[in-house]
């Protein structure tokens, strides 16, 4: 059961410190560590001259910008080869468009999700050379792939790599453009891979030996915000900015293809927030790949004019659902499994079939693992060949602690304590529960006791326009700069019902004396998911976040639901 703790009030120190600002903004503030007025001004004012850094700090910066205007000059093929979710492919999108506003020859090649997995591959290498390409530029990829960028190399092509994975200890015989290599000095920690590959463009404007006016790569920041948002890398320092900015540019986006995206999705362009990025963007460009197409996410963020993307977007919301669909009903089987097979009385969740598509079984599993708490590893094959599976955790369980313990059941692995993915041999699929089970136990994994943070108290009355204003002045929300929680107190439901298509969304309405009843929605919930089941009638304490409704022509502000105590 979750647990909810309320965070403690900003001492009169740091009251006085922030007293420019209302008293909501200063303990949302202090709950993020802000404490001083001049951090406050530069978190809530973010300004890009100051927050995004110099690209030539990245290391190898310069030899990259080198290699490329070389390239440029004596007219070689380039080829980007970009990785396929909604951090690579906006990334494919944005070089794209420079190379093509800047007259340069180059290709795009993003890999099948399932066929050819993640990275650099063989096949994929010798086609591109074969194309004529003396210069292959990585984007949100490479760095892992020392057999593959030596391969490239003995077929006539040089490599810059960008990326923003972990480097291993052997690195491949290219030129590096990555923050997290031993000894990088840059200021940002943590980039998106799309973000890497924007430091390189504005270095290459920078250069002006570009067919390319230096600023308009700032038009550039949609796709950026995009990437950095999806990605969830902290939302504070350069990403901060990078989001904030990228936000602003989404607004005025002159891609046809998101506006036409956004239209579909009845999302208002001029209210666009991270939460539509999340909700609407990114799994539509997720879905193309997931579903065996990259390619059309990329005709959709690239799309020349509006008739061509209104194809392009219908089609992707077409294969969105078709997603929805399927990891609906791997999410449905799952569940009939755990209750048929007796697995929800482990500690872990463990299931899988040869038709489900690998591609889709992350999804699945976070479904699986936030019903349940408990760590979710499902495996599949699809139209390939080895069964593979992806795992989620819940409760801060190590998912990468049980493989590593339960290595000897599976062919290989890899991830991190969220997250992972791993291929199991035939011969030991039908013992895989209970080796996991055992990896559980031998890596004395102990679910953590943090509590579900709540910010601060509001009341009913206080859920308006005015603010949800306010509170919206620390977005964009993310890691690292966690959307606010607010516990309502002793609020009376007037109404619960169920909507949505097979009525899998919850609406409850809170009576309020003045101002208008108040809605929250929660999607994908019903009544008795909550930690006490609620009636028309009742009062009860709500924990929830604020949001606008665009829906329609009239806007409103109403909750959205996390719980109710």
């Amino acid at each position: 059961m979750k647990r909810y703790e309320l965070r403690q009030s900003p001492p009169e120190a740091v009251v006085s410190a922030l007293g420019a600002y209302a008293p909501i903004v200063q303990t949302l503030l202090y709950n993020r560590g802000i404490e001083a007025a001049e951090a406050a001004q530069a978190f809530l004012e973010p300004q890009f001259e100051r927050d995004v850094h110099d690209p030539l700090l990245l290391p190898n910066m310069q030899a990259a910008v080198d290699r490329i205007l070389q390239a440029v000059a004596a007219g070689e093929r380039i080829t980007v080869y970009a990785d396929y979710d909604a951090d690579g492919v906006p990334g494919a999108a944005m070089l794209t468009d420079f190379f093509t506003a800047s007259g340069v020859t180059f290709d795009v090649y993003i890999p099948h999700r399932n066929r050819e997995g993640f990275g650099l591959n063989e096949q994929a290498i010798r086609a591109i050379a074969e194309r004529g390409t003396t210069l292959l530029l990585t984007l949100d990829c490479g760095v892992a792939d020392v057999e593959e960028v030596a391969l490239a190399r003995s077929l006539g092509m040089d490599v810059v790599i960008t990326d923003h994975h972990e480097p291993h200890d052997a690195l491949p015989p290219a030129i590096i453009v990555n923050h997290k290599l031993k000894d990088a000095t840059y200021p940002e920690r943590i980039l998106c891979g799309t973000g890497v590959a924007f430091k390189l463009v504005q270095a290459l404007v920078a250069s002006g030996k570009m067919n390319f006016t230096a600023g308009q790569e700032k038009w550039f920041l949609d796709l950026v915000g995009i990437a950095t948002l999806s990605d969830m890398v902290p939302l504070v320092g350069e990403n901060r900015a990078l989001a904030h900015f990228g936000l602003l540019v989404l607004k005025k986006t002159r891609r046809h293809g998101l506006r036409e995206l956004l239209r579909k999705t009845g999302t208002n362009i001029r209210d666009i927030t991270e939460t539509d990025i999340g909700f609407s963007i990114a799994p539509r460009i997720n879905a193309a790949s997931r579903m065996g197409e990259p390619a059309a996410a990329l005709a959709m963020l690239t799309a020349a004019d509006a008739v061509s993307a209104a194809e392009h977007v219908a089609h992707l919301h077409h294969i969105n659902d078709a997603r929805k669909g399927h990891v609906a009903a791997i999410v449905k089987a799952v569940h009939k499994k755990v209750v048929e097979q007796g697995i929800g009385d482990r500690p872990i969740v463990v299931a899988g079939h040869p038709e489900w598509q690998p591609s889709l079984l992350g999804l699945a599993a976070s479904s699986i693992a936030e019903h349940y708490r408990k760590p979710t590893f499902l495996w599949g094959r699809g139209d390939g060949v080895e069964l593979k599976g992806s795992c989620r955790t819940a409760n801060g369980i190590s998912t990468l602690a049980i493989m590593q313990a339960a290595a000897d059941a599976l062919e290989t692995f890899g991830g991190h304590a969220q997250a992972g993915g791993f291929v199991v041999a035939r011969d030991k699929v039908d013992t895989l529960l209970d080796a996991l089970s055992d990896g559980y136990a031998a890596a004395a994994c102990v679910p953590d006791d943090e509590p579900e943070w709540i910010d601060a108290t509001l009341a009913l009355d206080d859920v308006n326009h005015r603010t949800y204003t306010t509170v919206r002045s620390l977005a964009p929300f993310g890691v690292g700069n966690p959307e606010p929680v607010f516990l309502l107190q002793n609020v009376l439901v007037k109404q619960v019902e169920q909507f949505g298509k097979t009525r899998e969304h919850l609406r409850l309405v809170f009576h309020r004396q003045q101002g208008g009843d108040v809605e929250a929605i929660a999607f994908y919930t019903t009544p008795t998911a909550l930690t006490r089941n609620v009636s028309p009638g009742d009062r009860r304490d709500i924990v929830a976040t604020l949001d606008k409704n665009t829906w329609g022509s009239r806007q409103s502000v109403r909750l959205r639901l996390k719980d109710v105590l």
